[in-house]
Formats: structure tokens, sequence, C-alpha cells
């Protein structure tokens, strides 16, 4: 019987990685061990210092207080092994999608299995003055707020309802988003620019819509909504806050019935 129990916790004790144990004593401190095992009133164990079998009475060991936090450990060891297999496959399926992306700086509509490209959008530029139409702002008129505008009411470009899925190769990009643009009679507004003459600030203001980010390789990243897209029409935005400078991709997400 003694043999039997001595066998069943040294399999039980002896952590699947090599890694050491802490054998904590009744009056304090700790033996460090990489594996020990009750036997009868004896504690056998293997000193990692001295690196042999060494064995104590089992009285003079803490063995409720070493065998919590012996699975405490290996509790942790096993949440943290679980998470490295989810990051391993999570960078795996990233190298594959990675080739799956255009070589050509752009966005990347995912439709199904197909990569569809998206053009990037002409802005036009209202100042309640005069309007100019530019792809890159460089620079802007110096109005007191200048409003952001693409043509027409509606994208030309139609993705499936839910939440749309795009990759983003840009050799030079800042900060990227998704902005949710307001119809007006025959364009949609992007963003308004308003400009405080004495101090110089700008403030920006646009509608921004929560998405998911991963980053595939130092130029390319794959972009999500975290929510469904209610119908309407939106944007995919790369820009630098603060320094009038944006490139727009626009879409429109209709309504479940049209998709």
């Amino acid at each position: 019987m003694l043999f039997r129990t001595f066998v069943i916790a040294l399999v039980l004790l002896t952590p699947l990685n090599g890694a050491r144990i802490k054998l904590y004593l009744q009056g304090g401190g700790d033996l460090l061990v990489s594996e020990y095992a009750v036997d009868g009133d004896r504690v056998r164990y293997y000193s990692v210092e001295r690196s042999a079998w060494e064995e104590i009475p089992a009285d003079l060991v803490d063995l409720k207080r070493t065998q919590r936090e012996y699975e405490r450990k290996e509790a942790d060891l096993s949440v943290r092994r679980e998470q490295e297999q989810v990051l391993r496959e999570a960078e795996s399926r990233a190298r594959v999608e990675l080739h799956q992306v255009p070589l050509e700086d752009g966005v990347y509509y995912v439709a199904g299995d197909a990569i569809v490209p998206v053009q990037q959008a002409e802005l036009i530029i209202d100042n309640s003055k005069t309007a100019t139409i530019l792809r890159v702002l460089s620079p802007l008129p110096t109005a007191e707020e200048t409003t952001l505008k693409v043509d027409g009411p509606r994208s030309a470009f139609v993705v499936k309802p839910g939440q749309p899925m795009f990759y983003m190769r840009l050799e030079k990009m800042s900060r990227i988003d998704f902005f949710r643009l307001k119809p007006k009679k025959k364009s949609r507004e992007v963003q308004v620019i308003q400009r405080v003459p004495k101090t110089k600030e700008i403030f920006e203001t646009q509608e921004t819509v929560e998405i998911f980010r991963q980053q595939l390789a130092p130029a390319v990243y794959k972009l999500w909504s975290v929510e469904p897209l209610p119908p309407g029409e939106y944007a995919v935005i790369e820009y630098t806050p603060g320094e009038e400078n944006i490139r727009v991709w626009d879409f429109s997400v209709p309504a479940a019935a049209e998709g």
C-alpha cells in the first residue's frame, strides 16, 4: 500500500514541463525541488540545489500549502500554454491571409473567397465659399471651418450587411478608422474641421465606428467592425489627427432585404 501511494504521488507531483516546485516547511521557508512524493511518514524529494534524492519527516512539511501552490502554478501554466497555442494559431492564419492581400497599396473588401479592391474616394472640400475636389489634403484652405465630403448620396461600392471585413496595405499610414458618413442632398459628409485663429488649434468632428485592427505585416492590416453595421454610408479612413491629412475609401451597407 505504501508503494502504491508513493507511485501515485510521484506521478501527480512531477510537473510535465520540468518546472520547479516549492516544498513549503511548517516552520517557514521552503525547499526547491523538481518532484516529491509522500511515503508514509516521510516526504521524498529531488533537491534542485544538490541534484540528489533526499528525505524529510512529513510533519515538517506543510503539505496542504505545497499542494495548493503546486495546483495553482500548474493551472497558470496550463492557461499560458493555451494562450500560446491560440497565439501560434493566429499567427499561422495571419501568414496565410497575408498572401491573399494584393501587393499594390490600397483597401480591399473581403467578399467571401474573393478580394475586391475599393476605389479611393475624391474629397470635396467645402468652406461655404468654394468647393475643391482633391484626393489627399495638403494643404487645406485657411477658412475657420471646412467640411469634407464625398460626392453622391450613396456609395457605388456596396458590401453585404453585417460586419464587413477589409484588408489595407499602405506603405505610409497613421491612424485607421471606420467613419459613418452623414448623407446630404448630393453628397456625404466625412468630417468637419474647425480652426481656432488665435491658438491655431484644430478640432475634427466625425462619427467613428468601433473596429478591430489586426496587423498582418508592417504595412498590412485586417479591419472589421466590432458590431454589425446598421444600414448606411461608411468609409475606411486613413488620417493623421490634427494634421488635416485624410484618405477615404467609401462603401455602403444596405438593409438586409436589399443585401
